[in-house]
């Protein structure tokens, strides 16, 4: 890289911040002119102006909770309320209803101050955020794609999280170095829902990068090692890891404290269960993780899922795989496309995080 590129490198990210800035500071301009002109408004006692609303100013007060950065959002709120007493005091009239909602004004004012002062901890305001996260949920998301295969092969993932929300605590990661292999990793961290999360988010990046990278049998160990090194109170995680060769179809798995994959064997017309599990992620550091191996014959299929699909509060586990084992083999003659969702929507406890990925050949 030359010294032009490297010094317009280091300078982008001062200019974006600044751009950011400047924009930040029009926004505040504009709610400033808005506010100053619905106090001329609310002040006026001529005509029908004299019925114009002291509530009004409540508009660029949540304008601006929504739109300025923690920065700028406290002196704009100082300022609205300045605005607010200098509007009632042109009032000629005011009765105790009036009195009694300029004191909810001015309690809104002070809510929108704490929350602003609980933003500061981040630096950024509420769409900005939002933004954020949604990058980051989109990308653990992506992360659980399936990579492009070649012929013959077909694999799919879906996930699922206690109540509804985006961020779950289970995660699945794929990668297919070369493609001549597929590596699946399918890992649910303690917790659920947003409070497993952040947590999730962290190690599906850390994970991904170590997929694909490291031979199959050093892949396991090298995420436990890194869990171990974050030192989180309830920093334990259940892995379970696939990797299929797309020539052969030989594949191995290995479990951490997971529950155990089913493979589909179509000469037989039914599922088995590979029981191999080791020691979950997290705990003890410089492990190793015995590997079940095999090969998936065309018609073949692997699944990989998360206790959330087989557990419940009224469901134990053997009951509730029992239940996916026959909803999986309903679907196994038909084929498999689709069928991560399906079984992730229909089956499992809606009160946990749901992951499950099929990968089958054809």
């Amino acid at each position: 890289m030359s010294a032009t590129s490297a010094l317009a490198a280091r300078l982008r990210p001062a200019a974006v911040r600044r751009r950011l800035r400047d924009a930040e500071l029009r926004t505040c301009l504009w709610l400033s002119v808005l506010t100053v002109a619905l106090t001329v408004l609310s002040s006026l006692q001529v005509g029908w102006i004299a019925w114009f609303p002291l509530a009004s100013l409540t508009v660029p007060l949540l304008l601006g909770s929504l739109l300025l950065g923690p920065r700028t959002l406290p002196w704009f709120v100082v300022f609205v309320m300045a605005m607010l007493v200098v509007a009632a005091s042109r009032q000629t009239a005011l009765d105790d209803i009036d009195a009694a909602a300029i004191g909810v004004y001015f309690l809104l004012g002070l809510i929108i101050l704490v929350v602003s002062f609980r933003r500061t901890r981040l630096g950024v305001g509420s769409f900005r955020g939002e933004s954020m996260l949604i990058d980051l949920r989109d990308r653990i998301l992506n992360l659980g794609g399936m990579p492009a295969l070649p012929a013959g092969w077909h694999a799919e993932s879906a996930l699922a999280s206690a109540g509804g929300t985006r961020f779950a605590g289970d995660f699945v990661v794929a990668a297919s170095p070369h493609g001549e292999r597929l590596e699946v990793v399918v890992v649910d961290v303690s917790g659920k829902g947003e409070q497993a999360g952040t947590r999730a988010l962290l190690l599906s990046g850390a994970f991904g990068g170590l997929l694909g990278q490291l031979p199959p049998e050093r892949f396991l160990p090298a995420a436990n090692s890194y869990l171990v090194r974050q030192g989180w109170e309830e920093g334990f995680a259940t892995a379970i890891h696939l990797s299929v060769d797309l020539t052969s179809g030989a594949y191995e798995i290995r479990t951490a404290g997971h529950p155990p994959a089913l493979i589909w064997r179509a000469a037989e017309e039914c599922w088995e269960s590979v029981e191999d599990t080791g020691p979950v992620l997290g705990l003890i550091d410089d492990i190793e993780f015995d590997c079940a191996a095999g090969v998936l014959a065309p018609g073949d299929a692997v699944m990989l899922y998360t206790d959330g699909m087989v557990e419940g509060p009224k469901v134990d586990i053997e009951a509730g795989t029992q239940r996916l084992l026959a909803a999986a083999g309903a679907i196994a003659p038909r084929g498999f496309e689709g069928a991560a969702r399906r079984l992730v929507e229909h089956h499992g406890s809606h009160d946990d995080d749901r992951a499950l990925v099929v990968v089958d050949r054809a």
